[in-house]
This record gives structure tokens, C-alpha cells and sequence, in this order.
């Protein structure tokens, strides 16, 4: 299996998972949201969708090392949930890279726009000072 195939797979398993579970857990919803929140502020877009078209290959290398390292350090602290946020994240940016390989345009797109949404959700829902 090639590198590319087990990235489909990775954002397949990805996308079934949020589509079937993560959904359903407003927490980790909230988290994703709330990262991809900051993340688009510090660009000054209103989505994840925006800001992923706006990060050039500088801040994406940066973001995928952050991403590695956020995800590997809560993983090991058990703190699962804000572990799957990054996760999230980091195979949406990923997907951008791979958009040759058959099918994972598609599945960036869908991935997107849950990211996109638990944005949307996460702002409505935030406290305002």
C-alpha cells in the first residue's frame, strides 16, 4: 500500500468517525471548533475552509509540527478529546496536499464543511465579553 492509499484511509476513517461520533459529542465538537476558530481569527478569515486558503507552505509545515506535537503530548496526557480536535485539523490540512489521489478531494470537501460547521456552532455558542 502506498503512502498516498493509507492517507485515504486515514481521512476516510477520519470522516466516518466525525460524521458517526464526533458529531454527537458536543465537546469535542467545541474543541475542533474552537481551534479552527482561533486559527481562522489569527488570519482574519470566518472559517477553517478560508483559512486553509490562506496558509502557505511556511505556516502549514509550522501548523503540521504543532499539530504533531499537540496531539502526541495530549494524547499521552489522556486528554483524548482535545487530542481528536488536532487530529481533525491536521488531516484537513494534510488533504490539501493529496487532492490527486482519487477520492480525497471529495472527502476534503465534506471534512471541510464539518469543520467549517462546528466554526459556525462554536461562535454562536461562545460566551461574548
Amino acid at each position: 500500500m502506498t503512502e498516498r492509499s493509507d492517507f485515504s484511509q486515514i481521512l476516510a476513517s477520519t470522516l466516518q468517525d466525525l460524521r458517526t461520533n464526533g458529531i454527537a459529542d458536543g465537546e469535542a465538537m467545541t474543541l475542533i471548533g474552537s481551534l479552527a476558530a482561533d486559527i481562522a481569527d489569527r488570519l482574519k478569515v470566518s472559517s477553517w475552509s478560508a483559512a486553509k486558503a490562506r496558509i502557505d507552505r511556511q505556516l502549514h509545515d509550522q501548523l503540521l509540527k504543532s499539530f504533531q506535537d499537540q496531539g502526541n503530548a495530549l494524547h499521552k496526557a489522556g486528554n483524548r478529546k482535545q487530542a481528536y480536535a488536532v487530529q481533525a485539523l491536521a488531516v484537513s490540512l494534510v488533504a490539501r496536499t493529496q487532492t490527486e489521489t482519487p477520492g480525497v478531494r471529495e472527502g476534503e470537501h465534506l471534512l471541510d464543511a464539518l469543520l467549517d460547521r462546528a466554526v459556525e456552532v462554536y461562535r454562536h455558542s461562545r460566551p461574548t465579553h
